[in-house]
């Protein structure tokens, strides 16, 4: 291999993983630790990706229409650690999500504990949303 060919292999990787840092945000860049939030709603949809996973809640605001609220949560393999899996929320299932609003005023939420509530396979379970919210995010998994 030529010490062209190297440097354009290397210079092809730069910008590769360029684009995955740029696309991983911190917690303060997106959500307001000083703007907590608590909601129950239905989950309508789950995705289990890198580099978070997210997953949504249909949710009745004080005037009784549904809003659609996103929860972002960790990465797959630190949900794995703290007990969730892949088939932890189902769609049509009812959750309690605590966590901090995003700081664009959009209904979109760092998730720090999600609860499963009676409609769950681990009724009252809270998991650890194992989120990007740092040192607001404190607890683990409990039941």
């Amino acid at each position: 291999m030529t010490i062209r060919n190297i440097a354009m292999l290397l210079a092809a990787s730069a910008f590769t993983y360029a684009g995955a840092a740029f696309a991983h945000h911190s917690f303060s860049a997106e959500f307001d630790a000083g703007k907590p939030v608590k909601l129950t709603g239905i989950v309508t949809k789950v995705e289990w990706t890198n580099p978070h996973v997210w997953f949504y809640i249909n949710v009745k605001d004080a005037a009784g229409q549904v809003k659609n609220w996103g929860a972002e949560m960790g990465p797959p393999h630190g949900l794995q650690r703290s007990g969730w899996r892949r088939e932890t929320l189902k769609i049509g299932e009812e959750v309690t999500v605590d966590g901090f609003l995003a700081r664009n005023g959009a209904n979109r939420m760092n998730a720090r504990t999600v609860t499963l509530t009676s409609t769950g396979g681990r009724p009252g379970q809270t998991l650890d949303a194992n989120s990007s919210a740092g040192g607001a995010n404190a607890g683990g998994a409990n039941q």
